[in-house]
């Protein structure tokens, strides 16, 4: 498959579908509802598990998605960075099982996120919550979907429900001179900021720390539902460059960002992801 920024995104995300529902049925078979794990967990260098599960799924999509998109390069948690993925203009990005610490105790809420960048920005997108039978989808210009349905843009404001780290989000409200609810943690961060592409929340914010992985593919659901993702520039993120952690992120609406920018640069890094 050859693909570009303008065209092929439709069907680029239609093959990141597939392969994601793959490697989520892969892993669905390690996964025990409300009990631990069967597979086999480790502790990686810094302390984050990984599981045979998370390994499993990695290896399928790096052999599906390579063979169809031999051009691109290949960024995942759970494969060793070699950076010759810089010279690429195309960049396949991949979380195998975001929530791994939800996975291994039985929590549904972790998700499959892939996602193909061209010119450092994503232009296709999925993010599968297999235990949940959930999908998020998107294309460049071809908007995004919800189990296959369109996802009608909401304006998100003002905002009443947020996600995320509850001391920032309360500095936040202070600002803006609000009442927030916020919702129980969201351990997969993929599927935090797809609740807001959804409109399941206003807003969702993440502490300092989260990488490029967790974040491409549900970034352009959100730039596809009307909403952004940001870090404390304001800016929207640029994908591929050696750097693949990120500072603290805020996921809104375009009408409600710039008026939570204020009240989330003045939070960040009071509170832990």
């Amino acid at each position: 498959m050859t693909v570009d920024a303008d065209t092929g995104a439709l069907a680029a995300r239609d093959l990141l579908v597939s392969a994601a529902r793959e490697a989520g049925a892969l892993a669905l078979e390690y996964f025990n509802p409300g009990a631990r794990t069967s597979a086999r967990v480790v502790t990686k260098a810094g302390g984050s598990p990984v599981t045979d599960a998370d390994l499993a799924a990695d290896s399928l999509l790096k052999r599906r998605l390579q063979e169809a998109l031999p051009d691109a390069g290949w960024l995942s948690e759970e494969t060793v960075d070699d950076f010759e993925r810089l010279s690429r203009r195309c960049l396949i990005i991949v979380d195998p099982i975001d929530g791994t610490r939800a996975f291994v105790i039985g929590d549904a809420r972790w998700a499959v996120s892939v996602a193909l960048v061209i010119d450092e920005r994503p232009v296709a997108g999925v993010v599968y919550a297999p235990a949940l039978d959930e999908t998020y989808a998107a294309a460049r210009g071809g908007g995004a979907t919800f189990n296959g349905a369109t996802i009608i843009p909401t304006a998100g404001w003002p905002p009443r429900v947020a996600a995320g780290p509850k001391l920032i989000i309360e500095a936040i409200a202070t600002e803006l001179g609000a009442s927030l609810e916020i919702v129980p943690r969201v351990p997969a961060l993929a599927y935090r900021m797809c609740l807001v592409a959804r409109g399941g929340v206003d807003f969702a914010v993440a502490a300092e720390n989260s990488h490029d992985w967790d974040i491409a593919a549900a970034d352009l659901l959100l730039e596809e539902t009307g909403a952004r993702l940001i870090d404390a520039s304001g800016e929207r993120l640029r994908y591929n460059s050696r750097q693949v952690r990120r500072g603290a992120l805020l996921a809104a609406s375009d009408v409600g960002a710039p008026r939570l920018i204020k009240g989330f640069r003045a939070a960040i890094g009071s509170s832990p992801n």
